[in-house]
């Protein structure tokens, strides 16, 4: 099974190169159902009847088998009337006792065949009813072959042979280690999380670390987050030493930042963790306040590049230097804070919020640093990964592979066309009105400020609104060219005597009045692109330069010429002998 999941800009070219690789294939195991395979889709009927109030989960792990030990504690009050809960949950994994408010329930009034865990309740519930389901389970859970591009647990250890380990579960989701529900609106309010080691290993884990119980050779740390988002739920294990520190916001509150690293990483991660505080800036400057203040800031080393697991990044892109001047996957995931975590898509299609946004922070916290160069380069570097194969937003539900997927749906387009698309928003609209309909969407107000909003879901219909009435402007046209066709506009130019005609030329001759720059000259001339075509007077001979500034998204043939010559070069490469 095999997914792209690139994790930022087209510095991905590092990959795991600086990472710590899987120290072995993953042994032989059977194939994920094609239920817990997938993740999202239409929301069970079922699952729409209750709300997830929270999820107490303990795991004990044994590296040596690499087996899992567990139980999950879940709460539901039902929305409206139902005689079944319906979770998500790989079936590969054993359940040994099923019990609902304190009764256990026999083989028939539980199923489990293909990863959709049905349960019937002693009794149905009415609207409003409350019922606590405790499942007791274990085995060998799903190990990830290369995560984090497809899921699972990652099995490893330390240079000194000691276990690491990691859980990395984006694509096919919570359900491969814990009973869920596995879609972007099935967040419990709620998360404990409980983690048994071996004392001479630590376990970092989501949101506030509410205490660690000394068990003769073992010991657990018992976590707690708020709203985490669920394949944000996460499980660390490892030899870790920790830092920490305080932000001060420019909000008056004070944020706790850790970075748990391995033992023997201690300059490596004192670099790392000097970074911490200039990216909170950045992003309470730009966006607004850090949304998990209360909790922490925290990353984990691990042995896959990295994950935006909620409050607990998981990090392992191997401390490199960078021409930028930061470490670009930590940014990255980090910016999933807000952008992933905070607001979370309300289904799989609209993942160019997390993806789109999340990756126009590189350029963007560029810029923040050093100025145009870098965020421009940045901005070029994405511009020659857009293949605009099939539109970013599909305008149905969809399962998540159907969206990262680049042989079936945008792949990439969501990070690199999702950014650039909103680098040329914000050259339209101002950055005022940009700036602030991030914070609406990011926030649910124009106005966040610690204590005053809560993580919410968004649909990509909502930010349309939310431009639209930011700036008192229909803008409709940008995003259903941008967002819902494949094909990018093409402005196509013409001289005819001592005038330059425009046209733009759009898929389905949709309208498309996006203004255009163009300096004839030494002058700069905005030209209003009514009905989709202008001409400005240009005498012949006279120095004419398109979109001078680069401000729009459009097509451009060279670099479809470069990302074929890329093609060429890399088929040569393979077929050279070794």
């Amino acid at each position: 099974m095999t997914r792209l999941r690139p994790l930022s800009l087209a510095l991905c070219f590092a990959l795991c190169a600086a990472s710590h690789a899987e120290d072995a294939q993953p042994p032989t195991q059977p194939p994920l159902t094609e239920q817990t395979q997938r993740s999202g889709g239409e929301m069970a009927a079922e699952q729409q009847r209750v709300s997830f109030d929270h999820a107490e989960l303990h795991f004990s792990v044994d590296p040596a088998q690499q087996s899992l030990d567990a139980e999950a504690i879940l709460s539901f009050t039902a929305r409206e009337a139902t005689d079944a809960l319906l979770l998500d949950f790989d079936p590969h994994l054993t359940i040994s006792k099923l019990t609902v408010d304190g009764k256990t329930l026999k083989p028939d009034q539980w199923s489990n065949p293909d990863g959709r865990l049905r349960i019937a309740p002693p009794k149905p519930l009415a609207k409003g009813g409350k019922a606590v389901v405790d499942i007791r389970y274990g085995g060998k859970p799903h190990v990830a072959k290369k995560a984090p591009w497809d899921g699972g647990f990652v099995w490893s250890h330390t240079d000194d042979g000691q276990p690491w380990i990691a859980t990395a579960v984006e694509g096919e989701g919570c359900d491969l280690f814990w009973p869920c529900i596995d879609h972007p609106q099935g967040k419990p309010a709620l998360v404990d999380t409980y983690v048994t080691v071996p004392k001479s290993l630590a376990a970092p884990g989501n949101g506030v670390l509410v205490e660690i119980k000394e068990h003769g050779d073992t010991h657990t740390y018992h976590w707690r987050a708020k709203h985490p988002t669920t394949y944000a739920i996460s499980i660390n294990i490892g030899p870790f030493d920790v830092l920490k520190g305080d932000y001060h916001s420019r909000y008056s509150n004070t944020i706790p930042m850790q970075m748990w690293y391995l033992r023997g990483h201690e300059a490596q991660a004192k670099q790392l963790f000097a970074e911490f505080p200039r990216m909170l800036d950045f992003f309470e400057q730009e966006i607004g306040p850090y949304p998990f203040g209360d909790e922490k800031m925290g990353v984990v080393e691990t042995p896959h590049l990295g994950m935006e697991h909620q409050t607990i990044n998981a990090y392992g892109n191997g401390y490199p230097r960078s021409e930028y001047g930061f470490d670009w996957l930590l940014q990255h995931e980090f910016s999933h804070e807000w952008f992933g975590n905070q607001m979370t898509n309300a289904d799989w299609d609209d993942m160019w919020l997390h993806e789109g946004f999340g990756t126009y922070m590189q350029p963007l916290y560029g810029q923040y640093l050093y100025g145009d160069m870098p965020y421009f380069s940045m901005l070029q570097n994405e511009r020659s990964m857009v293949k605009n194969a099939y539109p970013v937003v599909a305008g149905r539900s969809q399962y998540e592979e159907d969206v990262y997927d680049a042989k079936r749906g945008p792949g990439n387009d969501i990070y690199y066309k999702g950014s650039l698309m909103l680098h040329s928003l914000r050259q339209l609209i101002g950055d005022d009105a940009f700036f602030e309909s991030i914070r609406r969407l990011v926030y649910g107000r124009p106005d966040p400020k610690p204590g005053n909003f809560t993580p919410h879901y968004a649909t990509t219909r909502d930010y349309i609104a939310i431009v639209n009435q930011v700036t008192g402007r229909d803008l409709n046209w940008f995003f259903d060219v941008y967002l819902r066709e494949a094909a990018l506009p093409k402005l196509e130019t013409r001289q005819e005597g001592k005038t330059l005609t425009l046209h733009w030329q759009v898929p389905h001759d949709k309208p498309f009045p996006m203004p255009v720059e163009v300096q004839v000259g030494d002058k700069l001339l905005t030209v209003p692109m009514i009905g989709g075509n202008a001409s400005v007077p240009a005498p012949a001979g006279t120095l004419v330069i398109i979109d001078p500034r680069s401000k729009l998204l459009r097509d451009l043939p060279h670099f479809a010429d470069y990302q074929q010559w890329k093609k060429e070069q890399a088929d040569k490469k393979a077929k050279a002998p070794k």
